[in-house]
């Protein structure tokens, strides 16, 4: 049975994708894929979003090379949402972090603090 019979889309015909690198296990970025998206990321072996604010589909790295190789993909019990484990080459946030996810919030400071270390600098590759 091919994999799209086993995810509901949702609104606007998306299924949210969590990206976790297969190395280290941290969770890399929260992305959406429509069935396009999907069919590209399985053909290719590289992940492919659908980019809501461009209202297009596209490869991870399209523009920095910073790609995802899929390692394998993870259905949640009620097939709307999709776990992505990924080989990330140097980075998977645009902002220069390894991971989308380098702000730490602590409840008990009621602060935020950055705990990621840049790995590229942004204005050399956008």
């Amino acid at each position: 049975m091919p994999l799209t019979d086993h995810i509901t889309f949702q609104e606007g015909g998306l299924v949210p994708a969590v990206i976790v690198d297969d190395v280290s296990g941290q969770v890399l970025t929260l992305c959406y894929m429509d069935a396009d998206a999907l069919a590209r990321t399985l053909e290719t072996g590289e992940v492919h979003v659908f980019r809501r604010s461009k209202k297009r589909v596209m490869k991870k790295g399209e523009t920095s090379g910073h790609t995802q190789a899929v390692k394998a993909i993870f259905i949640d019990c009620d097939g709307n949402s999709l776990v992505v484990r990924v080989d990330q080459k140097v980075a998977a946030c645009h902002a220069g972090y390894f991971t989308c996810y380098y702000t730490k919030y602590s409840p008990e400071s009621d602060a935020t603090e950055i705990i990621g270390e840049k790995v590229f600098d942004p204005g050399e590759v956008y």
